[in-house]
C-alpha cells in the first residue's frame, strides 16, 4: 500500500517545480500484426469518418457484436482499470482512437482485432455515435486507499493547475478538440494512461499532454487520476434510462 500523503504535501507538490529522472525512448513498434502498415492511415481514415452521421442503431448491433464482452454492456468497463469506460465519450474521441489503434498508431494488441472488425469509416463513426449515448455510471473505480480524502486534495490543486485548461474544470473535455470526458473514468485506467504517456509508450499522445505528463511523478499522478476519477459527471451528460445513472438531463448522440 502506497504511503500516506498528507494534505500538507498534496499542497507541495502542486507548488515545487518536480524533478524526475529521465526516462529512456520507449521501443517503436513496427506495426501490430501488420507488414508496413501506413502510418497516415489513422488521420485519414478518422477524417473520413469525422465527416459521417453516425448511425446508432447500426452503431449499437456492431458495439454488442465487438464491444460489449469487454467494455460490458453499459460501457462501464472494468474499475481495476483494465478496461476503461467508454459510457458517455465524445464521438470523436471514439473515432481518433478507433482510427489509432487500427492503424497501429496507438500500439495496444487487446483492442487491435476488434477494431479491425469495423469495416469502414462508417462503422467507426455509428460505433461512436452509439457509444456517446451510454449513460455515464457513477461512483465506479473511485481510488479507495486510505489516504483517498488527501489524494483527492493535493490532485484537485495539480488538475486546476495544469490540466483543467484542456480537460475543463468538471473534466467534461472538448469534442473538436479531441478532449477525452475523464470525469468519472477508472482511477487507475487514468492514472496507467498517463503514465504511458510520461514515459513515451504511448505514441498518439497530444504533444502539450506529453509535455505536461513529464513534470509529475508517481505519487502526483495517482492524486491526479484520484480527483479525476471523484469529479461528478456533468448533468448535460446524463441520460434519464440506465439503472447505472440518476435521472437527470439527457444525453443527445
Amino acid at each position: 500500500m502506497m504511503k500516506t500523503m498528507q494534505l500538507g504535501v498534496a499542497v507541495s507538490i502542486a507548488l515545487i517545480p518536480t524533478f524526475v529522472v529521465a526516462q529512456a525512448p520507449a521501443e517503436r513498434k513496427a506495426g501490430i500484426e501488420v507488414r508496413d502498415y501506413p502510418g497516415n492511415t489513422a488521420l485519414a481514415e478518422r477524417g473520413e469518418a469525422l465527416k459521417l452521421k453516425g448511425n446508432v442503431r447500426a452503431g449499437q448491433a456492431a458495439y454488442e457484436e465487438y464491444c460489449a464482452a469487454c467494455h460490458l454492456p453499459t460501457g462501464g468497463g472494468n474499475p481495476d482499470g483494465s478496461i476503461p469506460q467508454l459510457a458517455g465519450q465524445h464521438s470523436s474521441v471514439v473515432i481518433k482512437q478507433l482510427a489509432d489503434i487500427r492503424s497501429g498508431q496507438r500500439y495496444n494488441p487487446t483492442m487491435y482485432p476488434f477494431a479491425r472488425k469495423l469495416a469502414n469509416p462508417q462503422a467507426l463513426a455509428d460505433v461512436a455515435a452509439y457509444v456517446q449515448t451510454l449513460c455515464i455510471p457513477r461512483d465506479s473505480g473511485k481510488y479507495a486507499g486510505p489516504d483517498a480524502a488527501e489524494m483527492v486534495a493535493g490532485g484537485k490543486l495539480l488538475y486546476e493547475k495544469e490540466c483543467s485548461q484542456c480537460h475543463q474544470p468538471n473534466g467534461e473535455g472538448v469534442a473538436d478538440r479531441f478532449y477525452p470526458v475523464l470525469a468519472g473514468q477508472h482511477y487507475a485506467y487514468l492514472l496507467r494512461q498517463m503514465t504511458d504517456i510520461r514515459d513515451g509508450k504511448r505514441a498518439n499522445s497530444h504533444a502539450d499532454m506529453v509535455k505536461v505528463a513529464r513534470n509529475y511523478n508517481h505519487d502526483q499522478l495517482l492524486a491526479i487520476a484520484a480527483y479525476m476519477a471523484s469529479l461528478n459527471t456533468p448533468t448535460s451528460m446524463l441520460m434519464t434510462k440506465g439503472s447505472m445513472c440518476k435521472a437527470g438531463g439527457a444525453r443527445k448522440g
